[in-house]
């Protein structure tokens, strides 16, 4: 299937020259709706310059203005016959120099927002290192008087979408522990239980038992 070239540019134009919805521009822009409010906002992308979709054939007017007719028509994109370039699915993620100063601000707010996070998640998350994480965690960064927690998806950093499904993950690898730990809670106790009654089994005074143990001795 065609992948759009350059989603967030292209997101960018279709907020400030249509009437489309957040949800229709999120949903042909594979973006998070939220993503696409901050773009509204000012607060995401600022500086991208607005790539329109119509002059390279990925998407028609008509279809721009179907989808403005109706708030829950999707876009659909049109045939392209120009070769795309492969999506890029391993290797660092390359973030601008200019986005770099941003990631401790990010990791704060993961860290006070979703610490169920790991420091390898948060790390894969936003493109950053697990000393930057630590050093954060610890409250050693260099910077840390002047952090500012702010929101890696409003920073650009990742999108809503791949914090939903990293926090996710992580609360399920949390349940699952945390299961496991009480089962073996469980498990000690029923052990603990077993090894006091055969104690209570090895103490009892059985000699009122035998015979002529109630008589007295001559």
């Amino acid at each position: 299937m065609a992948r759009l070239l350059m989603p967030k540019a292209t997101a960018v134009w279709l907020v400030e020259n249509t009437t489309l919805n957040f949800d229709q521009i999120a949903d042909f822009c594979e973006l998070h709706a939220l993503e696409v409010q901050g773009i509204a906002d000012g607060e995401v992308a600022m500086g991208i310059v607005g790539l329109d979709p119509t002059l390279n054939g990925q998407l028609t007017r008509e279809e721009i203005a179907r989808c403005e007719a109706d708030p829950t028509a999707r876009l659909k994109m049109a045939k392209v016959d120009i070769p795309l370039p492969a999506p890029r699915t391993k290797g660092p993620r390359y973030t601008p120099v200019a986005k770099r100063q941003d990631k401790p601000d990010a990791v704060a707010w993961l860290i006070r927002h979703h610490p169920e996070l790991s420091d390898g998640q948060i790390s894969k998350l936003i493109g950053t290192t697990k000393q930057t994480i630590a050093a954060v965690r610890d409250r050693s960064h260099w910077n840390f008087a002047n952090l500012r927690p702010r929101d890696p998806v409003l920073l650009g950093l990742c999108s809503q979408t791949d914090l939903n499904a990293a926090v996710l993950r992580a609360r399920k690898s949390m349940a699952k522990t945390t299961a496991v730990a009480e089962q073996a809670t469980i498990e000690a106790g029923k052990v603990d239980e077993g090894e006091e009654g055969v104690s209570r089994k090895a103490t009892l005074d059985i000699s009122k038992f035998l015979p002529g143990s109630g008589e007295p001795q001559p």
